[in-house]
């Protein structure tokens, strides 16, 4: 079957048209034509909850179980047992909207599920992969896990503080993959596309530069989450800043914008620097609200290091040459449109239109892969050459 022959397929497909009826639904329910169903959820949170762990978790699924196999040698999960999975996110998701119809414990207990699952069917696996530095997938889930179980817990104790900070474990824990994962794969395919356009070669591996970019975001994660004083976690976020600048730079992105499944990436990043630097200018010196530098990661560096990432699986992995459809070029144009006027209604207060436009932009990008791409995921892939992608 082939939506179940690998991860990206159902979690790809089923992402997307998430992604839209998230969009439908927060949207409508924020300008005030209807109610989201939740007990004792706000609806900031209830948005932040189905964004990271409903929407989210399925791309970041597809990504991460699609990869291992290329790239640290494990063994595909397919079959019954991506089927299982599958089964415990959609358990998640309807729970989570029939809240008010279950016994309060029940919606918790389903969504739960997911990150676990994944943590016990990988974890064997990579205690035998030769690469040991795979293994740092491993507290990633957990944290996911955690945090997830930390939400869940505020919410079921009316406590929407610590509900909220579960969400910002979430998003620290994406952060760290998408460092951890996007700094492996953005150069090598960087590399590999500059030699192909004879403009140079891939930069060399700086292992205490890696090590450094993950641990000052681990230290921005552990102040903020504690609550240390402003001062302290604006100076942790301008040094994630600077290393995350120097390292992205080694990279040499600005010399493919003619490679759009390369320059993506590097845009990602680029606004991965950019939250880092809302984050240090709102806590030290107030200059913006501190939502800003949340809206600039997840709507700018998450979504088009999905986008690019998504298309270039879907391509790959059915069997397609690495060309961009132009419809998917506009996706990523939009998605960039998306970042820049969410983050201009948090900090200028355009008003409600500014932010209905921009979440309309972030839904319709995943629409237009769905468009492009769904149908290609429910068919047989076409032989292809090996190699890693």
């Amino acid at each position: 079957m082939p939506l179940l022959s690998s991860a990206f397929r159902p979690f790809y497909f089923l992402g997307t048209l998430y992604a839209a009826l998230l969009t439908a639904a927060w949207l409508g329910a924020w300008l005030g034509h209807w109610d989201v169903p939740s007990v004792g959820t706000p609806l900031r949170l209830w948005h932040g909850h189905e964004m990271l762990f409903g929407f989210a978790a399925a791309i970041i699924a597809g990504i991460v179980l699609t990869a291992l196999p290329s790239w640290a040698g494990t063994e595909e999960i397919r079959g019954g047992r991506l089927a299982l999975l599958v089964l415990l996110w959609l358990a998640g998701r309807i729970a989570f909207w029939a809240a008010p119809w279950l016994p309060p414990p029940a919606p918790a207990i389903a969504d739960l599920l997911l990150f676990p699952a994944i943590f016990l069917m990988v974890a064997p696996q990579l205690a035998r992969a030769t690469n040991r530095l795979y293994l740092l997938l491993l507290p990633i889930l957990l944290t996911l896990a955690a945090a997830n179980a930390v939400f869940h817990y505020g919410i079921l104790a009316a406590n929407a503080h610590l509900a909220g900070l579960g969400l910002r474990g979430a998003i620290y824990a994406i952060i760290v993959l998408f460092v951890l994962k996007g700094g492996v794969l953005t150069p090598i395919f960087t590399g590999n596309a500059l030699r192909e356009k004879g403009r140079g070669d891939q930069a060399p591996f700086n292992v205490e530069l890696e090590v450094l970019a993950v641990g000052v975001v681990l230290l921005l994660a552990a102040l903020d989450l504690a609550g240390a004083p402003s001062p302290w976690t604006g100076l942790a976020a301008l040094a994630c800043a600077g290393v995350h600048t120097v390292r992205t730079a080694r990279w040499r992105g600005w010399r493919l914008p003619d490679v759009p499944l390369v320059f993506v990436m590097h845009l990602g990043f680029a606004w991965l620097v950019f939250a880092f630097l809302l984050k240090a200018a709102a806590d030290l010196a107030g200059l913006v609200p501190e939502a800003a530098w949340m809206h600039a990661f997840t709507v700018g560096g998450l979504g088009l290091m999905m986008l690019g990432l998504m298309t270039r699986v879907a391509l790959r992995h059915t069997g397609r040459p690495l060309v961009v459809p132009g419809a998917m070029k506009l996706a990523y144009a939009m998605m960039f449109a998306a970042a820049l006027l969410r983050l201009a209604a948090t900090v200028h207060g355009l008003g409600a239109w500014a932010v209905a436009l921009a979440v309309v932009l972030w839904g319709l990008t995943f629409l237009v892969y769905f468009a492009v791409f769904g149908a290609l995921l429910v068919r047989p892939s076409l032989p292809r050459a090996g190699g890693v992608e």
